[in-house]
């Protein structure tokens, strides 16, 4: 790893904003100072300089793997265009997020979540990576195949995180039967089919509810890896996840869910592409609403990994009571606390050199350049 100076910058530091320079050794933040550095460094013209961002759900590796309805392309192929596609958008540690358990109409990776998992350990053990890839398995609860499917998946991989979702209609994200009509629509599938398999998951939901979900928690909790709800909406919802031990409430659907998550001390994230609209494409509660209720913890790119930088530098121009620095912890330090990840998203001494060159373009943050652990990646 090559150590360097970066002169000229600005700093986006965990309690404030200064012009000033860093000073890289072995892959981590050796010094940092304020004003001209003590020696010429790579001069980065002003441009803010920020910690890599820390991505915890991202669904948009299966868009590039499944880029049309029946079409599968390269899985190796895939991971790294997808990686590159991390890399760009500012994302030095990344957990990729990939589906468990299949509906009822067969939808979903089914065995395929092998392949892609296989291609994602071949880039790592070739040093193919631009960004740090870690797992997080969003395991679809009402599905007969689950359980099987993660006590196979691992026995062979790591993870990191996992998420325990449940899109049944009629509740959580789609309590309102219309919108996931529009949603499930978008695949080309007929409304008549849309809505017998709807009857199916209804149907179903309940009963693989009752046997999936503890077995989850259970081999979560055995093998040591943190723990996600996901759509929480009731009360009961979060009670729920406080019971199980969940440390991240993903995309809470209403304003009394995230205030409960919030005094429970979980962790409260909301997607990236819901602050950057203005709202949810579900009609769920907005992100910027929690975030005026000082109930914002993390951000996720969701599905456009690109709207994780915007999202970050437009928060403090949307809710004034946040600052530069606030908003960007919300995409850097927090999402890595969560995770225990603590080696990484803050400029700061002895930390990793995961570092973002940003320069601001008409309002709209614009990736530079990329260093993961020191070495330039984007």
């Amino acid at each position: 790893m090559q150590d360097r100076i970066l002169e000229n910058a600005t700093l986006v530091l965990p309690d404030r904003v200064q012009k000033g320079w860093l000073a890289l050794v072995d892959g981590r933040i050796a010094e940092i100072g304020e004003g001209r550095a003590p020696e010429r460094g790579l001069d980065l013209d002003g441009d803010h300089l920020i910690p890599g961002l820390v991505e915890l759900h991202t669904d948009h590796l299966e868009s590039h793997y499944a880029p049309r309805p029946k079409v599968r392309w390269h899985p190796l192929g895939a991971v790294l265009a997808y990686d590159a596609q991390i890399a760009a958008s500012g994302i030095t540690t990344v957990f990729d997020s990939l589906r468990a358990g299949s509906d009822p109409d067969g939808s979903g990776l089914g065995p395929e979540l092998m392949q892609l998992a296989g291609a994602i350990e071949t880039a790592k053990g070739a040093d193919l990576f631009r960004a740090e890839h870690l797992t997080h398995l969003r395991c679809e609860i009402p599905s007969a195949d689950l359980l099987d499917t993660v006590r196979d998946f691992t026995a062979l991989y790591p993870v990191g995180l996992i998420s325990l979702m449940d899109h049944t209609p009629g509740q959580r994200q789609f309590r309102d039967i219309e919108k996931y009509y529009t949603y499930a629509t978008r695949g080309g599938r007929s409304i008549v089919e849309i809505q017998t398999n709807t009857a199916l998951k209804i149907r179903d939901g309940q009963a693989f509810n009752a046997v999936n979900r503890p077995a989850l928690v259970a081999l979560a909790q055995a093998h040591g890896i943190a723990l996600a709800s996901h759509d929480d909406t009731t009360l009961a919802d979060v009670e729920m996840a406080k019971e199980e031990g969940v440390r991240l409430a993903e995309f809470p659907t209403t304003l009394e869910a995230a205030q409960a998550a919030h005094e429970a001390g979980i962790t409260v994230m909301m997607g990236a592409p819901n602050l950057i609209r203005g709202g949810s494409h579900s009609g769920n509660v907005a992100a910027e609403a929690l975030a005026r209720e000082g109930l914002l913890d993390v951000l996720s790119s969701d599905y456009v990994p690109a709207s994780l930088l915007m999202a970050a530098f437009s928060l403090p121009e949307r809710v004034e009571a946040i600052t530069l620095p606030e908003a960007i912890a919300t995409v850097t330090a927090n999402p890595a606390r969560a995770t225990g990840l603590d080696d990484r998203g803050a400029i700061a001494p002895d930390r990793r050199a995961d570092l973002v060159r940003v320069r601001l373009a008409e309002g709209v943050p614009v990736v530079r350049q990329v260093w993961r652990q020191g070495r330039r990646v984007a």
